[in-house]
């Protein structure tokens, strides 16, 4: 998990982490123990992540990382699918009066190393002919406090955790914007080591099921009742027929104890992202197909 990105994974009051990523996390315990609660969230630091899963310290990476080709082939991980579609975005005092991006010529801005992040700003600065100055801080907090402090005149990180931090770790959200550029693709989702083939199917699935339990309408508070419908994908999903649990390996109600307690794709993008939520986001690109967004589910059958 992520150290503290709210919406994707932060602890709340109580210790207790809560965000996108770690609602995943609890849908891939319910769905192979039965149980949402049996899960150990482990907090990594842009420089520990891939290190720890590699060494088998964790099973699974799900922290708003994002997919790449020498993350899939030179560290050895395997995809398990997109849960976020994002881009890398700028954060700037409104006070600067800065509307594009191509106004940071001569900035300094704050980012995190070990990042896509970091070399999509080199190449964000190279390919528009500007001059601008990292700060790379090795934390989020750090770099957070860095730009509140005047150190930096921007940050930069995915646009949807600048919008977190926005609302959750500034003292005056209303006295900054994200701007509306995107500079480059953020196609974040979990990722499992290579050679774990069956676990990789258990987590890709997992994803793929609050997907298309979100597009034929099953929901937490439904889950039951739909498990008398006489349509045969809903009966597929939720094991009334059987043998889709036992080709994963599972117990063949994994769908049904996953959504019955964490829920489909939406429900939980709306209470840890969207509109249900402190930070609000649209939908977008996170949307489902069928309403002009990404989220397309391969079929369960």
């Amino acid at each position: 998990m992520n150290t503290g990105v709210a919406g994707f994974s932060a602890p709340d009051a109580r210790g207790v982490f809560q965000g996108l990523d770690a609602e995943f996390c609890r849908a891939i315990a319910a769905a192979v123990f039965g149980d949402s609660s049996k899960v150990r969230f482990v907090p990594t630091t842009y420089q520990t992540r891939f290190v720890a899963l590699q060494s088998g310290e964790i099973d699974v990476l799900a922290r708003n990382v994002t997919q790449t080709l020498m993350r899939d082939t030179a560290l050895g991980f395997n995809m398990a699918g997109v849960n976020f579609y994002d881009g890398q975005g700028f954060m700037v005092p409104k006070r600067a009066n800065i509307t594009a991006a191509k106004q940071l010529d001569g900035a300094t801005v704050c980012v995190l190393p070990g990042s896509t992040t970091e070399l999509n700003l080199a190449d964000f600065a190279r390919r528009e002919g500007i001059r601008i100055q990292p700060v790379v801080l090795s934390s989020m907090d750090e770099m957070t406090a860095a730009y509140q402090s005047g150190r930096c005149d921007a940050m930069t990180t995915d646009a949807s955790q600048l919008a977190a931090l926005r609302v959750s770790a500034l003292r005056e959200p209303e006295a900054h914007v994200v701007l509306p550029e995107r500079v480059s693709k953020e196609p974040l989702g979990p990722m499992v080591r290579h050679g774990d083939d069956q676990w990789l199917d258990v987590v890709a699935w997992v994803l793929r099921a609050m997907i298309e339990a979100e597009e034929v309408g099953i929901t937490r508070a439904n889950v039951d009742e739909m498990r008398r419908s006489q349509d045969p994908n809903i009966q597929r999903i939720l094991g009334v027929t059987p043998g889709f649990g036992k080709a994963l390996g599972l117990d063949e109600a994994w769908a049904f104890n996953l959504l019955k307690q964490v829920g489909n794709y939406g429900e939980v993008f709306d209470r840890t992202l969207g509109q249900g939520s402190p930070i609000g986001l649209e939908r977008g690109l996170n949307d489902l197909w069928t309403r002009g967004g990404l989220m397309y589910a391969l079929p369960l059958r």
